[in-house]
């Protein structure tokens, strides 16, 4: 499931124009590699901007990214809760001090160098979903992204009448939406669920009269 995801985020931040370099390609013998950085990932043409990342980041804020360390969580059968959170203190070990002036030293310059990390759901709740980002931040973490944005995008960009020869997984996309597996609904389960909520909302009758 690992390589599964990895590719999902790989194919992310290409489709964005980011160069991505996967931090290792043999698999580790112990958790401790296991648990550090997966890609280091460079904006040729970033949109600079003096205003704070959001703390969950979408495809729109993407472009503000100029570099970033990226670690991927590809629990698809969890919610990425605080209770996760503080059962699994080994997905905070890539900012510690010595795995991340690692992973910087690749970029061979100075700079600031996002931290980014790719996670399942976040909880439904405002409550819970407030706790497990105000963990991450405190954690260090300045960002993360859900799997749903990164399919959402990936599904909206594929046409269906490119081969993708390259890609496994964008061929793949392109054959299940070529034969209309992807359209309105399913889309929609790709959404994060306030997104959804509010066009429920704007498309209800009350809001309609």
């Amino acid at each position: 499931m690992s390589s599964v995801s990895e590719t999902i985020v790989r194919e992310y931040f290409e489709l964005h124009g980011f160069l991505v370099r996967q931090q290792r390609k043999f698999i580790p013998r112990t958790e401790r590699e296991d648990a550090e950085v997966d890609f280091l990932v460079f904006n040729p043409q970033p949109k600079l901007s003096d205003a704070p990342l959001p703390p969950v980041l979408s495809s729109d804020d993407l472009s503000r990214v100029a570099r970033a360390i990226v670690v991927v969580k590809g629990w698809h059968t969890e919610t990425f809760s605080s209770a996760v959170l503080s059962r699994q203190p080994e997905i905070f070990r890539f900012v510690d001090p010595k795995v991340f002036q690692r992973a910087a030293r690749a970029f061979g310059a100075e700079g600031a160098l996002t931290k980014i990390l790719v996670v399942p759901a976040l909880p439904q709740h405002e409550e819970g979903r407030a706790q497990t980002l105000e963990l991450l931040k405190t954690k260090g973490i300045d960002t993360v992204v859900p799997f749903g944005t990164l399919l959402a995008d990936l599904i909206d960009s594929v046409e269906i009448n490119r081969n993708y020869q390259k890609s496994d997984l964008l061929q793949i996309l392109r054959i299940l939406k070529n034969y209309e597996f992807f359209k309105g609904r399913q889309m929609e389960l790709f959404k994060p669920r306030r997104q959804r909520a509010r066009k429920t909302d704007a498309t209800a009758p009350d809001a309609q009269s």
